[in-house]
């Protein structure tokens, strides 16, 4: 089974664990494995997991489940933030042979055909073996890139974080910042140029520390993918999620005089309080959030603007939620993720007092998740009757006979289908009405 076998990749989370689990499937490709679904009895399933919920032991049970039901012989093998921080209680569920850490998931190959040798040896382990060493030697950046998607590809550009928020395990988890130099980066978005993407999202845990080591910026890398001749059959590039300190004015400019750069950022706030901003340990206040929104709307004024917020952190009382609130209402949005404050182990937030009580949270997650909805329609609403360019998914809605694709202002259309429209084409539609959650439109002219 090492050599020829197959595998199977399950990945939670995440644009950078996408990018992560196609570069590791690659490795797998090159040591002689197939890649196959999880209902096709794959010999090995990889599954890449996340902690920023409080679910991630609860869906890694659940996907061990169904590997073993889909071959009991399997060997699974759990990667990720989830596997570096809590790597003793994933290797007690029944079903996980391997657990690997941050550093050691990039030798997915050599650890698996270990573990075969073991599982040969024995009938059963009793327990998940581990390989996990401490997140503080984790220096070392590898580049990954998602493929298989003619359309879409995340590049990863940077790893790990310096922040330390009080509620945020990431560190713990990828440990500090690093990025790779300009041109290594650059090597990495030609193959996905190459395997024929027309899109690329910019993606890692603190996208805008890129290049810190080397002297460079973020700057400078969006200037030389534009610049780049080996990558100007890349139709677009999206910016994954930047701290709004990050986000300078400069990178605003940069998008705005951009032919191929989206008018899309997504910038998380986490709270409209100082107090709680403060507390969070966040590196920014309200006034620099609201000048960074304020820049990008003058700019880009139909631009899409998505917001991370944090509900139920402890010292959140009513007066910091309507703070919040009132935040929120008055800032250009064209959705949220709203996330409900979770305790992580080794984080300062638990040590701290006022905790809001869980009904509390959930019922501030309802109330922000039902302002999203507003804001995702009035975005969309702006487009009615306007035409725009869509870049076309493979996806299309079963039953329905439309495709689906994006305007640059990440407003989700659905055109009807026909053998002219391949994944990966961009076509001008005149955009109608919304409903389930997407924008109905019509072909304009001829395809691009």
């Amino acid at each position: 089974m090492a050599n020829h076998g197959r595998v199977a990749f399950e990945t939670l989370g995440c644009k950078l664990n996408f990018s992560e689990s196609s570069a590791l499937a690659q490795q797998l490709l090159e040591a002689g494995y197939a890649r196959v679904a999880m209902d096709d009895r794959p010999d090995v399933v990889v599954v890449n997991t996340c902690s920023v919920t409080d679910h991630a032991d609860a869906k890694c049970r659940n996907i061990v489940r169904r590997a073993k039901s889909a071959n009991p012989e399997s060997t699974v093998v759990v990667i990720g933030c989830y596997a570096q921080l809590k790597p003793a209680e994933i290797a007690e569920i029944p079903g996980v042979d391997l657990v690997l850490g941050a550093q050691e998931k990039f030798n997915l190959p050599r650890y698996i055909a270990e573990q075969d040798a073991v599982k040969s040896e024995s009938e059963t382990l009793g327990r998940g073996v581990v390989h996990r060493g401490e997140i503080r030697e984790v220096t070392a950046f590898h580049p990954a890139v998602s493929a298989g998607d003619r359309t879409r590809s995340f590049l990863k550009v940077q790893d790990g974080c310096d922040y330390f928020c009080a509620f945020c395990t990431i560190p713990l988890a990828r440990g500090r910042s690093r990025s790779a130099d300009i041109e290594t980066t650059l090597a990495e978005a030609r193959k996905a140029a190459e395997a024929g993407a027309r899109e690329i999202v910019l993606t890692g845990v603190n996208i805008g520390d890129f290049g810190k080591a080397q002297g460079e910026n973020f700057l400078g890398l969006c200037r030389a993918l534009e610049d780049d001749a080996a990558l100007q059959s890349v139709a677009r590039y999206r910016i994954s999620s930047i701290e709004p300190n990050l986000l300078s004015e400069e990178i605003i400019d940069f998008v705005a005089a951009s032919e191929r750069f989206q008018p899309h950022f997504h910038v998380p706030l986490q709270s409209g309080s100082d107090a709680v901003l403060s507390a969070m340990r966040r590196r920014y206040r309200t006034d620099l959030y609201r000048d960074r929104m304020a820049h990008i709307v003058e700019r880009m004024p139909f631009a899409a603007i998505g917001i991370d917020v944090i509900v139920g952190f402890p010292g959140e009382g009513e007066a910091e939620f309507k703070e919040t609130l009132s935040f929120l209402e008055d800032m250009p949005a064209a959705y949220f993720h709203v996330f409900t404050y979770s305790e992580r182990a080794k984080t300062t937030a638990l040590r701290m007092n006022d905790v809001v009580p869980v009904h509390v949270r959930k019922s501030r997650n309802k109330v922000l998740r039902q302002m999203s909805l507003k804001k995702q329609w009035a975005h969309a609403a702006q487009f009615k009757g306007l035409v725009r360019p869509v870049l076309l998914e493979a996806e299309v809605e079963d039953g329905k006979g439309s495709r689906l694709g994006y305007t640059p202002e990440y407003v989700r259309v659905a055109v009807p289908d026909s053998a002219d429209l391949a994944p990966g084409s961009i076509v001008p539609v005149t955009l109608g009405a919304l409903s389930e959650g997407r924008v109905h439109a019509q072909l304009t002219e001829s395809l691009t």
